[in-house]
């Protein structure tokens, strides 16, 4: 089990930027995937990105190109560069940990992205 918090929400303007972080209780060398999350309000939570231990990516379509996950091992935290945001990207965002053994989620940081 693994406590994970988010920071670094906030209100932007469109086509502004945001950096995310996902700072962990504990090591994160033996979690097998780390990634966000997004949940609008009425919708379904959806997966924005993901990195694994050994460092591969994966991006929804919808933010190819514009957001980028990374990690710092030795500072147990994982971020996500959010770029050339986009009112649509208003979300809650949440952090997840996911392991042979267990989940973990992030309570969330709220991004608002406005027109």
């Amino acid at each position: 089990q693994v406590q994970l918090v988010e920071s670094g929400g906030g209100l932007v303007q469109a086509g502004g930027s945001l950096r995310l972080s996902c700072a962990a209780s504990r090591s994160i060398l033996n979690i097998n995937t780390m990634g966000w999350y997004r949940q609008a309000p009425g919708k379904q939570r959806e997966l924005v990105a993901r990195i694994t231990s050994a460092g591969s990516t994966n991006y929804a379509d919808s933010v190819k190109g514009r957001f980028t996950i990374s990690k710092d091992n030795a500072k147990n935290t994982v971020y996500l560069q959010m770029n050339s945001l986009k009112p649509e990207d208003t979300a809650v965002y949440y952090c997840n940990a996911v392991t042979d053994y267990f989940g973990s989620w992030g309570q969330g940081t709220q991004v608002t992205v406005s027109s």
